[in-house]
């Protein structure tokens, strides 16, 4: 499969390369330190993306940017970030790549544990990843040319040791990557795959 893979210098996006570069072609894409340079956070920037690419089997998205910070904190453009570049910015793979998508492939998004596990200071983070679990619940039944996912991970262990947490309640990359493999070659359309549920 030709596989575009957005995200691919992060954690889970490195993970995610490893597991599938093996059997399929990986095309990376990023804001950075990629083949092919997107902003999620820009319409023109996605759209240039898959212009450049061109089709593909499969889109998968480890990116997108909210902010942490505490309910009376958060300023408009903390809200308006979350909303641009993690919500839309995902959204807006579908609305544009649907065109480049092969017939009978898919579209895989990442939203978070924290849609349905709120934690302190996750207002931002939360509301983001909720609307996209939402998103693609309701765009799949719009769909039919493509399967469209949503995988939900929890706290990834690598990155909870580099921020100093304890990472006894996390899951390491390489098991969460295990969620993105099942979506890209699984069956399901318009689901929400909870990364621990995909280990084994």
């Amino acid at each position: 499969m030709k596989i575009l893979l957005i995200g691919v210098s992060g954690t889970i996006g490195k993970a995610v390369t490893k597991r599938l570069a093996n059997n399929d072609e990986i095309i990376a894409a990023g804001y950075s330190n990629a083949d092919v340079i997107v902003d999620l956070g820009s319409a023109e920037s996605i759209k240039k993306m898959f212009e450049q690419v061109g089709q593909v089997d499969a889109v998968i998205s480890t990116a997108g940017v909210a902010n942490f910070g505490s309910f009376d904190q958060l300023s408009d453009d903390e809200y308006q970030l979350a909303l641009n570049n993690k919500l839309m910015g995902q959204v807006n793979l579908v609305r544009l790549g649907r065109a480049y998508i092969s017939n009978g492939g898919s579209i895989t998004l990442t939203s978070g544990v924290l849609s349905r596990e709120p934690m302190i200071g996750s207002t931002a983070v939360s509301m983001v990843n909720g609307a996209l679990e939402s998103f693609v619940k309701a765009a799949a039944l719009e769909i039919d040319s493509f399967r469209l996912n949503v995988v939900s991970p929890i706290f990834v262990k690598e990155t909870m040791a580099m921020m100093g947490m304890d990472t006894e309640g996390g899951l390491s990359a390489d098991d969460t990557a295990k969620a993105y493999v099942a979506a890209v070659t699984g069956s399901m359309h318009g689901a929400t795959l909870d990364a621990p549920d995909h280990v084994n």
